[in-house]
């Protein structure tokens, strides 16, 4: 797809491949609160993980394995992975990427995962 920031083909990706396969490659985040996170990111140019096909699942699997491995030597005591499909969702590159972000005993967020974001009074939706 013609001007995206993940399609390899543009030259437009920020950030280090740490590991590929034949489907996906794994980029570093370059954000310097989040040093030990990245994105598992599809070759295939798709807006979202509905519309991974079979291969592509395992090659992600595989690949998320691999980046565990990358991160192992920095001692994370968990880890979040997620997608966000949709900008209502906060996604902000329409092409499918599975975010991976290494955790730490001594943050100051530990223990907050993605739910914990979300479930603040003031994000509860005003019925109509």
């Amino acid at each position: 797809m013609q001007n995206c920031n993940f399609c390899l083909e543009n030259n437009q990706l920020m950030g280090k491949i740490l590991a590929k396969n034949e489907l996906c490659y794994f980029v570093e985040t370059l954000d310097p609160v989040l040093e030990h996170s990245g994105m598992i990111i599809t070759y295939r140019h798709i807006s979202s993980p509905f519309e991974l096909n079979n291969e592509e699942l395992i090659a992600i699997k595989e690949l998320l394995l691999e980046v565990k491995n990358i991160f192992e030597p920095s001692n994370p005591s968990g880890y979040i992975v997620g997608w966000n499909i949709g900008e209502d969702a906060g996604q902000n590159v329409e092409h499918a990427h599975l975010h991976v972000i290494a955790r730490f005993t001594d943050e100051p967020m530990k223990g907050k995962g993605l739910r914990w974001a979300f479930k603040q009074e003031s994000n509860k939706r005003i019925k109509k």
